[in-house]
């Protein structure tokens, strides 16, 4: 991740970042990947962890994945608020994590993020944290909120955190693409802090406000909700296509597709300068 973030610093695009929840979604994600010729993040989240059972099958699957496929590709633990749960991706190979304590009070969650940051870096592994949460969830960062250039930048001092996940605007888990970002804001964080800025709720924004947060100093750009409405839907067109379906394999396929094209948009529109 160290690398990739770094090149995409370098180039002046952004990092894109999307959530896997099964092989299929992973396989789309990748096809998208070496189809727009750009590197690409495989998130999977604590939830989708706790859906499978355990981390060990759809981690392994994905790292080897990424080592097969032709474009560069990071594996990343997303949100993760069990220190257990980080060292157990870790040690199955994750070389990339996202210490997630925003729940907890200021000075716990920067306790506990140093303590698991210190640990990680000793492993080579890069630690992505949150300071409150983001807008859609109870918390600092209820809509409307917006993270705090200088606290940001003590958070990041006193954890020593590779990159911070910011409120500027965005809500995770929304269905529409109609939030307006902060631009001011994040050319200000951006400023200030010396390592990358991370936008959660990505699905909610225009592809005009993803470029344009790029422009002023975003870097990896999370995106979940917007690719799995494109499944979804996709998957209901084929079954009500042909009612007789029933081979799983026959229905996920245009949903593969479907998310392999919108990937490869996405990561064209986060690459303004390309």
């Amino acid at each position: 991740m160290r690398a990739v973030a770094a090149a995409a610093r370098r180039a002046g695009r952004g990092l894109g970042a999307f959530n896997v929840v099964q092989l299929e979604h992973a396989e789309a994600i990748t096809e998208g990947a070496r189809r727009a010729g750009l590197p690409v993040v495989l998130q999977v989240s604590e939830n989708t962890v706790d859906y499978h059972g355990s981390p060990g099958p759809l981690l392994l699957a994905l790292l080897r994945l990424a080592e097969e496929m032709e474009a560069e590709a990071v594996v990343h633990l997303d949100h993760a608020t069990r220190p257990a749960l980080v060292r157990q991706a870790v040690e199955l190979g994750v070389r990339s994590v996202m210490v997630d304590a925003s729940a907890l009070p200021y000075r716990e969650n920067t306790g506990r993020t140093a303590e698991l940051a210190a640990w990680c870096h000793e492993q080579g592994v890069w630690v992505e944290a949150e300071l409150g949460e983001i807008g859609g969830k109870d918390g600092v960062h209820a809509p409307g909120v917006r993270t705090d250039p200088g606290e940001a930048a003590d958070f990041v001092r006193a954890t020593g955190v590779d990159a911070l996940a910011v409120a500027v605007g965005s809500s995770h888990a929304m269905a529409t693409r109609d939030a307006v970002l902060d631009d001011r804001l994040i050319a200000e964080l951006a400023a200030r802090l010396p390592v990358p800025l991370v936008l959660h709720g990505s699905s909610g924004v225009p592809d005009a406000g993803l470029a344009s947060a790029v422009r002023h100093g975003m870097l990896k750009i999370n995106i979940a909700t917007h690719l799995n409405r494109v499944l979804t839907g996709t998957v209901r067109s084929a079954l009500a296509a042909d009612p007789a379906l029933m081979d799983p394999r026959r229905w996920f396929a245009p949903a593969r597709e479907a998310v392999a094209a919108e990937v490869a948009r996405l990561l064209t529109v986060l690459a303004p300068a390309s």
